[in-house]
């Protein structure tokens, strides 16, 4: 759906290629006319932006709730763990119009989704790979700025883990999505977010964990830097 609105105001968010109307929050289209997932598109003064939904995306809720880290920039290279079909990772696109995102993806339907939006994005390339064997990917993935994680795995913590220390620079964030649910149903998410933490600053330096709620539920964020 695209929405000429000439007398609306963009202005930019708190982190660099991410643009706010006052109530919602947007990037620029990196391919204009086309939207990923049913997201609204906005043009102004012949720039078009795409929403970005919070609930559909936590890396869209974890900027709403207030996270101080953002670590994508216009020539970023990021290694997306989980990518489903290219919502989240869509948005990245956008604002990483230099460099490169190695998106992978277990599922094969998802990842017939991915290829179909990586068809018109350059800057995604698409991997069908398992996230707990990060070697199966070495020949193409490389030294990269951020990886991001959202995958619906028991084991989250050590295949995040075991990424970061392959792929991530010294210094370079890495971004997990917790999914409580998904690691023990029958404990408090609260106390899986606590031991997760306690599990990557023994690895990281953790800087941040946000619960993402309301946006999704016993779901947190959690931001840490490779030493």
């Amino acid at each position: 759906m695209i929405l000429s609105l000439f007398v609306m105001k963009m202005d930019k968010y708190r982190f660099d290629g991410i643009f706010t109307d006052g109530r919602e929050i947007y990037t620029t289209n990196l391919t204009p006319g086309k939207n990923v997932y049913g997201e609204n598109l906005v043009k102004i003064e012949n720039v078009e932006y795409r929403a970005w939904n919070p609930k559909r995306s936590k890396l869209g809720a974890m900027l709403l709730k207030g996270s101080s880290y953002f670590p994508f920039t216009q020539t970023s290279k990021v290694l997306y763990l989980g990518a489903a079909s290219g919502t989240t990772s869509s948005h990245i696109s956008d604002i990483c119009i230099e460099g490169i995102l190695y998106c992978i993806e277990f599922s094969p339907r998802s990842f017939r989704d991915l290829i179909s939006v990586c068809e018109f994005r350059k800057n995604m390339l698409p991997i069908l790979a398992d996230a707990s064997k990060p070697d199966e990917y070495s020949a193409i993935v490389g030294c990269v700025d951020v990886v991001y994680m959202d995958i619906a795995q028991r084991e989250q913590s050590s295949i995040f883990i075991k990424n970061m220390k392959k792929y991530c620079k010294s210094g370079g964030l890495g971004i997990m999505a917790i999914k409580a649910r998904s690691i023990d149903v029958s404990e408090k998410p609260e106390n899986i977010f606590s031991k997760v933490k306690k599990e990557l600053s023994g690895e990281f330096e953790v800087l941040e964990l946000i619960n993402l709620e309301p946006f999704e539920k016993d779901h947190a964020s959690i931001v840490v830097r490779h030493p």
